[in-house]
């Protein structure tokens, strides 16, 4: 088993709670972003053949992250938006189609849905998780016009994972697409395309996958690709893309016709070291781990009078998030008053998210536990 100290050397007095918006880099992405820049001051772009090998291996790591049956299924991208802004603007929408989304989904997940409504597309945003049975209620939202069903996998603010496996099946059942925004789950919990028959997937690699901002991933179904129209072209989405003297061109068969042009290199080492802790872990290990550091917390949390857990208890309907509120305390309050002490976490559904992650350590989490304590009492 790896030595995750030596791989997470964060300083003593720091309580990083806050996955959940960004993950800071383990030693090896550190190491390997140092090293890329060390060959391009020496070098310059000699080492490019070797720099394509690794932006395969991420690749397939990607595809094996959440069992796509090819790496030329996924196409890299900058981030989550700029993965669903491809699904909305590309595929053939028509007047009446409705998309169904998650009232209060984040915003980028809105957005994109939002602004086919001047092409006679309805987005209808459920109010679903006060619901319940929120994916029932999502279930019961679609008619007859419904096209697709927008997703993220695990709601930000509130760390309910959704059971994307009920959703999967009742889309299938009624010829619904599925895009699914994964950022807010993968890394931290499995994905299976096998047991989640999803259309489109899209994340980026900042936050549960501990890698920079500005790279990331859409996986789009084979049988899918064709239909997406282009609206991004450049040299690096054609079938030959070093066939740089040639007038003709067509798009790459693989998904790699979604990548207008030149690749982020700087993110691809470091997207790539990343995933190969994971993958030297096993996600199997990784959510026992993370699941092990929330009963924790909550643990601690639920002996401070007033506490209450806004995240819910059942294991499955959790992911990486842990958001509490205080009765009398507003959660920007108790938000500010943390960050002051060093305890890194962020205002959310009017409480405090706290987000730690697999190699957090015990003792950060319980001196975060008795920091809240102590605010709390002073306050």
């Amino acid at each position: 088993m790896l030595y995750l100290p030596a791989e997470f050397p964060q300083e003593a007095d720091l309580c990083y709670l806050n996955h959940a918006a960004a993950g800071p880099w383990p030693r090896r992405t550190a190491q390997a972003v140092a090293n890329f820049a060390q060959q391009n001051m020496l070098r310059g772009a000699t080492d490019y053949p070797a720099w394509l090998k690794v932006e395969q291996r991420l690749r397939e790591r990607l595809a094996r992250l959440i069992n796509a049956a090819s790496p030329d299924d996924l196409a890299l991208v900058k981030n989550t938006s700029e993965g669903l802004s491809i699904i909305s603007q590309g595929l053939d929408w028509r007047a009446g189609d409705e998309v169904i989304g998650v009232a209060g989904d984040f915003v980028s997940n809105a957005m994109v849905w939002q602004v086919l409504g001047k092409r006679g597309v309805s987005y209808n945003a459920v109010d679903a998780l006060p619901q319940p049975d929120p994916e029932g209620a999502l279930i019961a939202a679609f008619s007859a016009n419904t096209r697709l069903l927008a997703m993220s996998t695990v709601h930000f603010a509130t760390g309910y994972r959704f059971d994307m496996q009920r959703l999967s099946e009742a889309c299938r059942a009624r010829g619904v697409l599925l895009s699914v925004d994964g950022i807010q789950s993968l890394g931290a919990v499995r994905f299976d395309l096998d047991e989640v028959a999803a259309d489109f997937v899209t994340s980026g690699g900042h936050k549960w996958l501990l890698a920079p901002e500005g790279q990331g991933f859409l996986y789009c179904r084979p049988g899918l690709r064709d239909r997406l129209e282009l609206h991004q072209f450049g040299w690096a989405m054609r079938q030959s893309p070093y066939e740089f003297e040639g007038e003709d061109w067509r798009p790459a068969t693989s998904a790699r016709r979604f990548e207008a042009g030149t690749p982020n290199m700087t993110g691809i080492h470091a997207l790539e070291a990343s995933l190969s802790l994971f993958e030297e872990l096993g996600m199997a290990v990784v959510e026992e781990r993370l699941a092990n550091n929330l009963a924790l917390l909550e643990s601690g949390l639920s002996e401070i009078p007033g506490i209450t857990i806004v995240t819910p208890a059942d294991p499955h309907r959790r992911a990486g998030i842990l958001t509490f509120r205080h009765a009398d305390i507003p959660g920007a309050d108790l938000h500010s008053a943390l960050m002051q002490r060093r305890v890194i976490c962020a205002a959310r559904a009017g409480g405090v998210r706290l987000a730690p992650h697999f190699y957090t350590p015990s003792a950060v989490l319980e001196s975060a536990v008795q920091q809240i304590r102590q605010i709390i009492q002073d306050i």
